[in-house]
């Protein structure tokens, strides 16, 4: 269920009109002065509890930084109240997220620190607690998600970088693989052939034979769904895997 409400600024009288959230104006760039108004940072609350969403929405509506999206109006951040993060509230997460793209900040109840994991893949860019959810602490981690970063708790970040360790230890380096999902032998093929060397000299570089570094390359663009290894060097390139 989803409260919406409309706080407009109020401009002089002398001053033209301005539409409180110009359509196309990007998130990042919703809080500046132009004609000397403010724009407020449109955000939508969602919850499964009514009572929670609306005590929320009275702290939102006390915050001049702040404003409610009116009722089909696109936000720029959804705030999204939970008790727990279970396996249901994390599909309702990422239906938030995918409905629009738009950035998801959690205020939640209890948090097991292991489903770090599965929030961050529904799309949440910032974790705060209800008993730190005070007014000010709300207004820092919405302007976060405004512009395109995260905000978690300290402790929330250390445990799914712990996840992320062991992940890689237990799991990624026995086969041979990374986070960017290359193997060893891949990154290497792709290095010396973004250094413009030919399959033969790959081969000799790193004591394969062709048929072994060609059937790499083969693989690799299979995988990766690409033409050929010009596109490969290409995309490891731009995700940074090189």
């Amino acid at each position: 269920m989803s409260l919406t409400s409309t706080i407009a600024p109020v401009a002089p009288s002398a001053a033209p009109h301005h539409p409180a959230h110009p359509i196309g104006t990007p998130a990042s760039t919703q809080r500046q002065f132009t004609a000397g108004r403010q724009y407020r940072i449109a955000v939508r609350v969602n919850s499964l509890d009514p009572i929670s969403e609306a005590g929320l929405l009275v702290q939102l509506r006390q915050r001049p930084e702040l404003r409610i999206a009116e009722a089909g109006e696109a936000a720029s951040v959804v705030i999204a109240i939970a008790d727990v993060v279970d396996e249901a509230a994390t599909r309702w997460l990422t239906a938030l997220h995918r409905a629009d793209g738009t950035p998801v900040v959690l205020v939640v109840g209890q948090l097991d620190p292991r489903a770090m994991a599965g929030i961050i893949g529904s799309g949440v860019c910032g974790v705060l607690r209800r008993a730190e959810a005070g007014p000010d602490r709300l207004v820092r981690i919405v302007r976060a998600a405004a512009q395109g970063q995260g905000d978690m708790p300290p402790d929330l970040v250390r445990h799914l970088l712990d996840q992320v360790s062991l992940l890689n230890r237990t799991t990624l380096e026995p086969r041979g693989l990374s986070f960017a999902g290359l193997t060893e032998r891949e990154r290497d093929v792709l290095k010396l052939i973004a250094d413009g060397l030919s399959t033969r000299e790959v081969a000799m570089q790193l004591a394969y034979s062709e048929r072994t570094i060609k059937a790499v390359l083969q693989s690799l663009t299979i995988r990766l769904n690409l033409r050929n290894r010009t596109q490969a060097v290409a995309y490891a390139v731009r995700n940074g895997w090189i």
